[in-house]
């Protein structure tokens, strides 16, 4: 028997019937096959062909008998020369529904080929890449193919290294949680010799893994894996040292960030791994004296980039330098100072933003100048930007305004930044179906814009402020005419920003000397809900070893706000309380907070017997059911709570709160002030404490003020968010308005 003739020498029957092939006419190819093996029965190709043809049809046990009687009289030698010649035309079929998508087909056929080479390890490669592409792939099917085992054994030969690198991106999108995929991931390592490459695929799946799918553990150990290819890699460690902290690794954390610290060159990049190095001090929430410290640094390193205005910088370190700032108030309540470095900072970023996208940013510009004076009556178009709009405290209050939207008179779009379909969140949902239309976006800023200019959105209200760089960068490009920022943090500072939603409370009359937005305040409350479910508390005294009789001071706010001033105020409190506790909750590192309370308890004369630390619970619900355990809830300060003030409020219990000048130290201030309480409103450290000990030791001021606070939900505007939605309409028909005036 002869091989298989090459397509230069195919005759016109061949050409025929590959053409049937092509055609899906399988029967008529096979009858060319056949008709040609009756004349040239020594031709060892027409078999190869013909069995592929009798497989297309399903006729496996017919396609291998044909397969075998080409062989059934050769040598060994022919017998292997013959296997390879089989072979490649089943991988040359393969490939070409590969191409075509045809991805069942290939599928089959290479189950064949792996019946009769298992150890071709590109296959075998193939096949897992093919059950990812029908999503049939079970773990059962991972570990039959038997690919882990060849790649850990080193028996693996002649790997395509480009298929393995397309594999791996496939595996680790498809199922990163599984901890099959992170072995064969592992075992890949030593196979893929171009390391830039193989780091690559390594760092995009970290990152979604990390910043998508919040699996911060699992995103830690790919980027480690990364950086056993580069460990001086800046980008890796970058990624490496947040997916630490936010999986509450936070020693490994800091430690990362100091070595990227140590790594960098420019200004943009110090300032960025120290803002790293003080987010793990400040999430852990016991490392104050070492806080503070890289809290000066930090200042020190934005006063520079102010000065130096580093023009121009690429989009990568420009985002990374929107953020930066975000730990200032929750150090000092110095909104002068605080508010010149924010404003200084996020105009150097808008300045690099209208750089890089300038024809962009050009365009958006030419409509703001239109003249739309004699624009018809139409809804005004309102569109809310933010990576929260979820189960989050954003979402937990943002809800409100879209149910009672008058959708007579608006047309309200969400865009949603980073949203991932795969995560059932009920109260997302919710938010989608309130809306006009929902924009499920990814983290491509420049597209979100693009999206919400042609919206022809009249009015965006960022909800993120700079708690995201994506959405500053939107921000910073202006694809609105008017643009808001309301509810999500203090005010960005960028120029592009036209207003700040406030009320008379929250920010001072002063204020407007130190904000670059014009602060449009409204008449009561810059925020109001209708409530909080609440479940069944799962807390309760006995379970804490406290006796009935007690009095149990709560705080439960996560590491940033652990102000060491702030705690020594409260350990005065307890100490001049007898019976009293403290109950201490809230995301931090929970050993480096018992540390940092016990030292200033004992600082302050107060045994730490008194003081109970509290885990997380799973549902915001039972957290407010669980705040009914406290007597009197202690406030944070310079960074007041926002929701947890809410939601302590609603539940009736007292709350003493140290007011300050900056927005921060405010918040629960104006919450007091709208359910007309005074009670616990302190405007020193000393009347502080003199609030904590007078409501720990009189029950019937508690008493008092609890039913005062169970009365306000009937007329209190803090409750009543269709009311408040409307005094938000009307800013926003006032805002819009005076643009119109203004072009």
């Amino acid at each position: 028997m002869t091989g298989e003739k090459s397509p230069a020498d195919l005759t016109n029957w061949q050409q025929q019937a590959y053409q049937y092939l092509i055609q899906e006419d399988y029967r008529e190819a096979a009858n060319l096959y056949e008709q040609q093996l009756e004349a040239e029965p020594d031709i060892r190709s027409h078999y190869w062909h013909l069995g592929l043809l009798l497989l297309l049809q399903e006729q496996e046990t017919e396609a291998q008998t044909t397969w075998m009687l080409a062989m059934a009289e050769a040598t060994p030698e022919q017998v292997e020369l013959a296997t390879t010649e089989l072979l490649q035309v089943l991988q040359t079929e393969a490939e070409r529904r590969e191409a075509l998508a045809d991805y069942s087909v290939a599928w089959a056929i290479r189950q064949h080929i792996r019946e009769i080479n298992p150890s071709d390890i590109n296959n075998l490669l193939h096949l897992l890449r093919l059950s990812i592409e029908l999503d049939t792939l079970t773990r059962e099917d991972f570990t039959s193919l038997g690919l882990i085992q060849m790649l850990q054994s080193g028996e693996a030969t002649g790997v395509n290294p480009d298929l393995m690198l397309e594999v791996l991106r496939s595996i680790l999108d498809y199922a990163p949680h599984e901890p099959l995929s992170i072995e064969f991931t592992e075992a890949c390592l030593s196979y893929v010799h171009e390391s830039q490459a193989l780091l690559d695929v390594l760092l995009s799946a970290s990152i979604k893994i990390g910043y998508s799918m919040k699996l911060f553990a699992l995103a830690a150990h790919i980027a480690n894996l990364a950086l056993s290819l580069n460990a001086k890699n800046q980008e890796v460690l970058r990624h490496l040292a947040t997916f630490y902290q936010n999986a509450g690794q936070y020693d490994e954390g800091i430690e990362t960030a100091r070595l990227c610290y140590s790594l960098m060159q420019t200004l943009p990049d110090k300032i960025f791994a120290n803002h790293l190095i003080l987010r793990g001090l400040m999430s852990a929430g016991g490392y104050w004296e070492e806080a503070v410290a890289a809290f000066g640094q930090h200042e020190s390193l934005l006063l520079s980039l102010i000065k130096e205005n580093p023009l121009p910088l690429d989009q990568t370190p420009t985002l990374r330098l929107f953020t930066p700032s975000f730990f200032f108030p929750y150090f000092k309540d110095d909104p002068r100072s605080n508010r010149s470095i924010q404003n200084g900072v996020v105009q150097v970023c808008q300045s690099n933003v209208h750089l890089y996208a300038k024809e962009q940013a050009e365009q958006y510009h030419k409509r703001s100048l239109l003249n739309l004076r004699n624009v018809p009556t139409k809804p005004l178009k309102i569109g809310y930007l933010s990576h929260c709009l979820k189960t989050h405290s954003v979402g937990w209050l943002a809800r409100w305004i879209f149910q009672h939207h008058d959708q007579q008179r608006f047309e309200v779009n969400a865009y949603l930044v980073n949203y991932q379909p795969y995560i059932n969140d009920p109260l997302e949902e919710k938010l989608i179906e309130q809306v006009n239309k929902a924009h499920k976006l990814g983290i491509d800023g420049l597209a979100i814009a693009e999206q919400i200019y042609q919206d022809e959105i009249d009015i965006l209200i960022d909800l993120d402020s700079i708690t995201l760089d994506i959405s500053c960068e939107v921000m910073a490009l202006k694809p609105a005419p008017v643009q808001v920022t309301w509810l999500g943090w203090d005010a960005s500072g960028l120029p592009a920003i036209d207003y700040f939603i406030a009320d008379p409370y929250v920010l001072p009359e002063s204020a407007q000397d130190y904000y670059s937005e014009k602060i449009w305040r409204l008449p009561q409350t810059y925020i109001a809900v209708d409530g909080f479910e609440v479940a069944v508390p799962t807390l309760r005294r006995d379970h804490l070893d406290i006796p009935n009789d007690a009095v149990i001071y709560f705080s439960a706010q996560r590491g940033f706000k652990r102000h060491r001033d702030t705690a020594r105020l409260q350990m005065k409190i307890l100490k001049e309380v007898p019976d009293s506790y403290f109950l201490i909750k809230g995301l931090s590192d929970q050993e480096s907070i018992k540390i940092f309370f016990n030292q200033i308890a004992e600082e302050e004369g107060v045994n730490s017997d008194r003081l109970r630390f509290l885990p997380e619970v799973g549902l915001e619900s039972i957290h407010r059911a669980n705040l009914g355990i406290a007597d009197v809830v202690l406030d944070t300060y310079p960074y007041n709570g926002a929701t947890t003030t809410l939601e302590t409020l609603w539940m009736g219990i007292p709350l003493v709160t140290r007011v300050g000048e900056q927005f921060a130290a405010r918040n629960s201030y104006t919450m007091l002030m709208n359910v007309g309480v005074t009670e616990g409103i302190a405007w020193t450290d000393e009347e502080y404490v003199e609030w904590g000990v007078r409501l720990g030791k009189e029950a019937a001021l508690r008493q008092k003020i609890a039913w005062r606070l169970k009365q306000s939900r009937q007329t209190s505007p803090l409750w009543n968010a269709k009311q408040f939605t409307r005094e938000m309409e009307k800013a926003y028909e006032q805002m819009w308005a005076k643009y119109l005036e203004s072009r």
